[in-house]
């Protein structure tokens, strides 16, 4: 039996799936029917690379949305509404990810039209369930346009993300409804690939990566068990051990501004990777949502770096409402060295009042998180990265990725994956009523 070079492409992939700990043996009744990467097929390279199945025509393909129960209706939500967005931010605020959680989401308004409402998106893709007779919403989920690089070929795809049902639906299965609903929406603009994360194991990664945390205000987050001290560590200890300087160190370093960047060019070397299109969307700074910076040295631009704000707020404490959270978002080191650039990162998030920066180890971020005193939370923040109708030949390892979502991972998380993208326990109950493949 031939194998692959010692060192291979092929065998690092290999290695970095089965290495994983999770369990690879369990079925998935819904994602089992889905044109996704299967268990059973890991480690066999002979699979072609590429689309696992073809266009079908949009004549042949279901032109009404699937069917709700009669109390239920489909609604498309109009971010630019303000009202809409309102009603959008505060459902998942309430519900995401659960009233168990002393930490919840608190995406912005902001946020999400930033995240929803890129140039070129589908008011279509952003998909409500509401109550006919009150109008409240109870499950949510939103898709963007989003070019992909796969190896070296750049791929139409939708970004799969915010998948939230309220309590009282989450063992009614609605998780594959949504996620079929939001898919024939999908192929109706003849787009036919997505990329998505979960922090489930489902079929099948094709990179899984950990996200590692930074304390800037350690007093604060131990305050609120956000995060609690090492053994034989002391409060005071912890303040300093985690310092930062008062202002930036790298000479140049200053905040972006229009049309510099340095990204398309270093995110080419990667695996799988944005192709960027609208770098100005997603990168111009926008207070309180996206914040950017670059070093300048004699008129060129040699280093970027950025990171984005999803706070948490805090229930039943006395002395504190939020946590601010700044998360990595993309970062290019030329002529500086990943860790001195990412300290002054994390100088200018704490001086704009972040308590924690997350950054997860994919490109070269595992360069700097350990020197920087980055903490490893373990298996619990693990970030699996998935593609709907597209296999990989072999999985990447996070420093192959080029691929950041506005993902996050809060404190416990692991305790509710119904109010994650393709919950495998929602979707076995749905399983049997799939006419059409997603």
């Amino acid at each position: 039996m031939s194998k692959s070079q010692p060192g291979s492409k092929e065998e690092k992939g290999d290695q970095s799936v089965r290495a994983n700990p999770f369990d690879y043996s369990k079925t998935h009744k819904f994602w089992e029917t889905q044109p996704v990467a299967q268990f059973k097929d890991i480690g066999d390279t002979s699979l072609p690379e590429g689309p696992i199945e073809p266009v079908t025509p949009l004549s042949e393909f279901k032109q009404e949305p699937y069917i709700l129960p009669d109390a239920l209706e489909w609604t498309t939500c109009d971010m630019n509404s303000d009202d809409m967005c309102s009603q959008v931010y505060n459902f998942l605020k309430e519900n995401y990810p659960d009233e168990r959680s002393p930490f919840r989401v608190d995406y912005s308004r902001e946020f999400l039209r930033w995240a929803l409402c890129p140039p070129g998106y589908h008011q279509s893709w952003h998909i409500g369930v509401r109550v006919k007779t009150s109008k409240k919403l109870v499950a949510f989920i939103s898709g963007v346009p989003a070019r992909i690089k796969v190896r070296d070929v750049v791929v139409n795809m939708a970004k799969i993300d915010f998948l939230c049902v309220i309590k009282q639906y989450r063992s009614k299965g609605f998780a594959p409804i949504l996620i079929k609903e939001v898919t024939r929406r999908v192929h109706l603009e003849n787009i036919w690939q997505a990329a998505y994360t979960s922090l489930d194991i489902l079929p099948t990664p094709f990179s899984s990566c950990q996200y590692w945390g930074r304390l800037l205000n350690p007093k604060k987050l131990i305050d609120v068990g956000y995060s609690e001290l090492r053994q034989r560590m002391t409060m005071s200890r912890a303040v300093k051990l985690y310092k930062l300087p008062d202002a930036p160190i790298t000479p140049g370093f200053r905040e972006m501004e229009r049309r510099q960047w340095l990204l398309r060019k270093y995110l080419s070397q990667f695996g799988v990777a944005t192709d960027f299109d609208e770098i100005e969307h997603w990168l111009l700074p926008r207070k309180d949502v996206v914040y950017s910076y670059l070093v300048e040295t004699h008129d060129v631009i040699t280093d970027f770096c950025s990171f984005y704000a999803v706070p948490f707020t805090i229930s039943d404490n006395p002395k504190y409402t939020t946590v601010e959270c700044a998360y990595s978002y993309y970062n290019v080191a030329e002529t500086t060295s990943f860790p001195k650039l990412m300290n002054d990162v994390l100088i200018v998030s704490k001086k704009k009042g972040f308590d924690v920066f997350n950054a997860l180890d994919v490109m070269h971020n595992k360069s700097f998180l350990k020197e920087l005193k980055f903490d490893d939370p373990g298996d619990a923040a693990k970030l699996h990265y998935y593609l709907y109708n597209y296999h990989l030949r072999s999985a990447l390892k996070p420093s192959e990725l080029g691929l950041v979502l506005c993902s996050m991972i809060t404190k416990g998380w692991e305790d509710f994956p119904q109010c994650r993208w393709g919950d495998s326990r929602s979707a076995s109950s749905y399983g049997a009523l799939s006419d059409h493949k997603m």
